[in-house]
């Protein structure tokens, strides 16, 4: 692909990318402000380690981009994040495609990881849903599930937190 050298100006995506790193940054400075995200993420990492402590591990699950973080994330866990370290047990519940087609395809696409969840938790365990609008219907049942089973959850919201932020326990939210 050829692309033209503009003399004195910079082509359209040029623009575009310093308008989202502009917006990226701006939104990061308004965190190190924001107590209510910074008190939330803190509660989430307590909770998290609270289980790790009681032998528990960590579900994670999210559509689309929200379940490459949810594998990322818990590829981190058992590998290393940022030093050598014991493995730490953790599991993306966007990785079985039979679970997910079978869960799919009998009980609904609303119903593939809160079916998941009902099978695998345990009392010490906890739940990280990833949404970036917190209304993905099939993340509203894993809350549901949790919820009802009086088991941890987190959830990383955008926007406002949509309707998972009455459901979590804990609900971080970046806008």
């Amino acid at each position: 692909i050829r692309t033209k050298k503009l003399v004195g100006s910079s082509p359209l995506y040029v623009q575009r990318l310093k308008v989202r790193l502009r917006e990226s940054i701006q939104l990061k400075e308004e965190l190190i402000k924001d107590i209510h995200f910074q008190e939330s993420f803190g509660r989430a990492v307590e909770r998290v380690v609270e289980a790790y402590r009681g032998g528990g591990r960590l579900y994670i699950a999210g559509n689309g981009g929200s379940a490459a973080d949810a594998q990322h994330l818990a590829a981190e866990f058992i590998s290393k994040l940022a030093k050598p370290r014991a493995p730490i047990p953790a599991e993306a519940l966007t990785v079985d495609t039979s679970a997910l087609t079978a869960i799919g395809n009998d009980f609904g696409f609303d119903q593939v990881f809160s079916r998941q969840l009902a099978a695998k938790m345990g009392p010490h365990d906890v739940f990280l849903g990833i949404t970036t609008s917190g209304e993905s219907r099939n993340l509203l049942r894993a809350f549901e599930e949790c919820r009802s089973r009086k088991l941890s959850s987190i959830a990383f919201s955008g926007r406002n937190g949509g309707q998972v932020k009455n459901l979590a326990d804990i609900c971080v939210t970046v806008p």
